[in-house]
């Protein structure tokens, strides 16, 4: 599980503690850089040292870059994929991508899945079948619909030529946690994502979300906006949600919107292309 994960972290930190708190700004920002890579994806970045409560907030500001390295990566897999049919290109893009994330985002999609479904409404009961490592059925068939979908959409897209809307899903799914963190409560317990909330910078958040529109309105134009309003609109949605059922975000809700939010970026640039 995604919180899990995040739980990890936090043994690390406590077991031994980092001199990176006073670290100078730039071992800061490479530490926080490494940590987004290693939390994001399958490379097999090592740290010296155990990370700091700070640079590990921080990497969340990295998020969106590591989003456009994973989407540069499928971009160049579809094109390498040449003129192999749009439906089998979009099965081993598919499949690339699972493997280049670990699967950890479909995780947390999958957890939340079953704690919605069987959490009945109770805040309580959700969160306890979150921490629950085992998947139900409501779990595979979200996971199914989304895949299918996203399936779907690359298929789509690759039919097209849609380089630059396929880089664009995984740099708008990870810029999704941003603004979760900043302006939704943590509610796993004092875990990373608390330490996330407590220590993102506002004004760093706000400089990376201004960032990340302007370079996507300045590679896409008009079909930007449309897919940035869309996933605007998700993520609402979902911060509302579960606000209203657990009174905040986990570590499982936060990979859940990452998950749903790139799938919703897929399917308004599939209907765009």
């Amino acid at each position: 599980m995604d919180s899990c994960i995040v739980s990890s972290w936090v043994v690390r930190i406590r077991r031994r503690p980092s001199p990176c708190e006073t670290a100078p700004r730039d071992i800061v920002m490479l530490q926080s850089l490494l940590i987004a890579v290693q939390f994001l994806t399958v490379v097999p970045v090592r740290l010296n040292t155990a990370p700091s409560t700070l640079a590990a907030a921080r990497s969340l500001l990295y998020y969106p870059l590591v989003g456009l390295c994973i989407g540069t990566l499928l971009a160049a897999v579809g094109w390498l994929l040449g003129d192999t049919p749009s439906l089998l290109g979009a099965a081993v893009l598919l499949a690339a991508w699972a493997a280049i994330t670990g699967a950890l985002h479909l995780d947390g999609l999958a957890d939340t899945a079953d704690a919605w479904v069987g959490g009945h409404g109770d805040r309580d009961k959700t969160l306890s079948i979150m921490k629950d490592p085992c998947s139900g059925p409501v779990a595979v068939v979200t996971l199914v619909l989304v895949l299918l979908l996203k399936f779907a959409a690359l298929a789509q897209l690759l039919a097209h030529g849609a380089w630059s809307l396929i880089v664009l899903a995984p740099v708008i799914g990870r810029t999704a946690p941003l603004p979760l963190f900043l302006t939704t409560p943590y509610v796993g317990g004092q875990g990373l994502g608390s330490a996330f909330a407590a220590r993102l910078p506002r004004r760093a958040v706000i400089l990376m979300l201004a960032a990340t529109l302007i370079a996507a309105v300045v590679a896409l134009g008009i079909a930007a906006a449309w897919v940035l309003a869309c996933a605007t609109a998700v993520f609402a949605v979902l911060r509302r949600l579960m606000l209203r059922r657990i009174g905040g975000t986990t570590g499982d809700t936060a990979g859940a919107l990452i998950e749903i939010v790139e799938t919703a970026v897929l399917l308004t640039a599939a209907m765009l292309s």
